[in-house]
């Protein structure tokens, strides 16, 4: 009697949920996506296309959305280890060595986070160099400058913020509470997702109902961010150097509405991580050949 393949089971037990998986385990070579929504879909979609087996570990269960479904995709939800970077580092050994022990390892682990997210960026390069594990970052490339002004870091904020001037913060709902205490005379204003975590940091922070929208970013979304700023009557923006669609959209809104904007430069790369734009990154991960 033929007994169908176990499904892989998730890395970090209940931390992490299995959505969908392949049929089975050593047809194909398989390789292991941390993404989120950004150029995430993309890739595995072109990965998938090339004949790869691809496991995808996201973070929240909205993001599988847009990653649909495939007979050779897995999805995976949760954080990977806990949110000091340690625990994450010895989630992806773990799946490492459980790959290996399935005769099923990764010939790339490939790391397209948001490039901002520096923490498991680092924890991913840590977790590939103990286990000797190749590595590839996707690498998004900065965009021009244009108009906008560069700042090192959040601290050199006060520099550049006058008092009453109404700052929109567009730099995640983490750092909030930071901005908001580096320049107390602005008028401040947010724009976060849609999630809990991202409200209540946000009310945390001192921004008031009125002045607070979640919304999450998309190719859509960029007429209701400018609805906001002319609403709010907005004199500067602050995002992040994060390049692509993101950065670019408060570009052409600063632009179009005649705003200030101001970039927090972009952290530099992990040491150990090999970055590449999204056609360099495929070209060296290549197609697959069974096993």
């Amino acid at each position: 009697m033929h007994t169908p393949p176990q499904r892989p089971r998730p890395a970090d037990g209940a931390a992490n949920r299995l959505l969908t998986g392949p049929d089975g385990a050593g047809q194909r070579p398989r390789l292991w996506l941390i993404a989120g929504t950004g150029e995430g879909p993309l890739l595995a979609q072109q990965l998938l296309q090339r004949g790869w087996r691809l496991r995808v570990s996201v973070v929240t269960e909205a993001a599988t959305r847009a990653y649909g479904s495939h007979p050779d995709l897995e999805l995976v939800v949760g954080p990977l280890g806990d949110a000091g970077g340690g625990g994450s580092v010895a989630a992806v050994e773990r799946e490492l060595r459980r790959a290996r022990a399935m005769a099923d390892p990764y010939p790339w682990l490939v790391d397209a986070t948001h490039p901002f997210a520096c923490r498991i960026s680092a924890a991913l390069a840590s977790a590939c160099a103990a286990q000797e594990q190749p590595l590839l970052r996707l690498q998004r490339p900065l965009l021009p400058l244009g108009r906008a002004q560069l700042l090192e870091d959040l601290e050199d904020l006060p520099v550049h913020c006058r008092p009453g001037e109404r700052l929109l913060l567009a730099i995640g709902a983490r750092r909030l509470a930071e901005a908001v205490r580096l320049c107390p005379a602005a008028r401040h204003h947010a724009r976060v997702l849609p999630s809990p975590q991202a409200l209540r940091q946000a009310l945390a922070a001192g921004l008031s109902s009125d002045r607070l929208a979640c919304l999450r970013p998309s190719a859509v979304s960029e007429p209701i961010e400018a609805a906001l700023c002319r609403l709010w009557r907005i004199d500067t923006v602050l995002c992040r150097q994060s390049g692509g669609e993101g950065e670019g959209r408060w570009h052409r809104i600063s632009e179009a509405l005649d705003l200030r904007l101001l970039l927090l430069r972009r952290p530099p790369e992990p040491p150990g991580a090999c970055g590449l734009a999204l056609p360099e990154l495929l070209e060296r991960v290549g197609l697959p050949r069974r096993l």
